[in-house]
């Protein structure tokens, strides 16, 4: 399991670290999905969960926790989430504290499910987030359908900001859409000063990606703070 910062760069501190699979070679998440069948979604959904909390509360995690899950992992959200509530109370960790990043969309195919999860989530005091939206999957309809607390920008709409019009548009329609909403953005994939002093002028603050730091096994990346500047 690794750890990527997700910083405010206006209020100049990391609000979340999201969780991210690792192999014990530092395998990439593609790489280890590709091999967890249908039959072992669940235990696997299940055991990096339990992870994450565990570690998060070993590094003296401050900030916020972000795991992703798998929603087609999730066959009824009150049962599935019994494992998440009693390691967090085992290791004391908050569960208000933890933010839960919907991922593989383009597998699901019931989407009155992936709303269950959602509302059954927020009815339990959790965040959610919409990951990767502007890859192709993730839409408009799914976000004004899920309503997530944080909708993540995907490195495609990201990429080159500062020099390119045509993202610079399309990121202020979703900031004046995420304020209707009522959701708030992360740009995701940030990796360079100019992208981040762009999107920042932009009115998008919260930020993630390379250029503040790389994930890290098993540790909780420190932020330079001149990254900030």
């Amino acid at each position: 399991m690794a750890f990527q910062p997700i910083v405010d760069v206006a209020a100049r501190q990391v609000v979340y670290y999201e969780a991210l699979v690792r192999g014990p070679d530092g395998e990439s998440a593609g790489s280890i999905l590709e091999k967890v069948t249908d039959d072992l979604l669940y235990r696997f959904d299940q055991a990096c969960r339990i992870k994450a909390i565990e570690l998060a509360s070993t590094l003296g995690m401050q900030a916020r926790l972000s795991i992703n899950f798998l929603p087609n992992a999730v066959y009824e959200p009150e049962a599935c989430i019994q494992a998440t509530l009693e390691t967090s109370q085992r290791v004391g960790w908050p569960t208000e504290r933890l933010n839960f990043e919907i991922t593989e969309t383009e597998r699901v195919q019931d989407r009155q499910h992936m709303r269950n999860i959602i509302e059954s989530y927020r009815a339990m005091g959790f965040t959610t987030s919409l990951d990767d939206f502007g890859n192709g999957f993730a839409n408009l309809d799914l976000l004004t359908d899920l309503r997530p607390d944080t909708l993540k920008v995907d490195r495609e709409i990201v990429m080159d900001c500062n020099s390119n019009k045509r993202r610079q548009a399309i990121l202020r329609s979703l900031v004046a859409l995420a304020d209707t909403l009522g959701t708030q953005l992360v740009a995701e994939g940030v990796e360079t000063r100019e992208e981040s002093r762009c999107l920042m002028a932009l009115g998008i603050p919260v930020q993630q990606g390379f250029y503040f730091a790389r994930p890290q096994l098993e540790a909780l990346p420190v932020i330079n703070d001149a990254l900030y500047d």
